[in-house]
């Protein structure tokens, strides 16, 4: 994860809230899913004027076990009035033998900062 850094751009110190819940996961009476939020690292520039973030949070805990969702959102998603929110379709670590997939859209944040 990136850390602040006072030096960078406002627009580069931009983040983003998120939050959701996994896809269900193990058969019978053991099926569950787990729920998750957290706050994105800053923005990491791509060139011509994109960005990813990079998330790390962990779920709630369910049947005694948690997973962790990671990873670097899509690409920012111009959603008009010069906000953007970014996707993300990817996978928990593997805990208690099992994983569970999770799809999320950030919560919406500006393309700069005014």
């Amino acid at each position: 994860m990136n850390i602040y850094n006072p030096s960078k751009t406002a627009e580069r110190m931009h983040v983003h809230e998120f939050l959701g819940s996994t896809g269900f996961a193990e058969p019978g009476e053991e099926r569950h899913n787990h729920r998750f939020a957290g706050v994105t690292g800053e923005a990491i520039p791509l060139g011509n004027g994109r960005h990813v973030h990079e998330f790390r949070s962990n779920t709630d805990f369910v049947e005694n076990h948690i997973h962790v969702v990671q990873g670097k959102t899509g690409p920012d998603i111009m959603v008009g009035d010069n906000k953007h929110i970014h996707f993300v379709d990817s996978f928990t670590t593997v805990d208690e033998g099992h994983r569970h997939r999770f799809t999320f859209a950030t919560l919406i944040g500006p393309s700069s900062v005014e």
